[in-house]
């Protein structure tokens, strides 16, 4: 029998980021509010370029909504970003 395990992230979205603005440095502001499973900032698939905005998963709905009410306009290598859940892909 095979069972399946489905585990639900909350997904953030994260606008505004500095072009500058490393992965472990979007990462270390999350992990501030709780666990954080994954993070990413969206490149330029030809350039390698940062897009400005990427995402961030974390496990605990409770934390992520911390992260989120706390993270919301709050400056982050000098640019004040926005943070919101994310939308699922249409």
């Amino acid at each position: 029998m095979l069972r399946a395990f489905f585990f639900f992230y909350m997904n953030i979205f994260v606008a505004s980021l500095s072009y500058n603005t490393k992965v472990d440095t979007l990462r270390r502001a999350f992990e501030e509010y709780g666990e954080v499973s994954s993070a990413k900032i969206v490149t330029d698939r030809d350039t390698g370029k940062s897009k400005g905005f990427g995402f961030v998963e974390m496990p605990d709905d409770q934390a992520g909504q911390s992260a989120i009410d706390a993270l919301n306009q709050s400056s982050l290598d000098g640019r004040n970003i926005v943070v919101k859940v994310a939308l699922p892909k249409a």
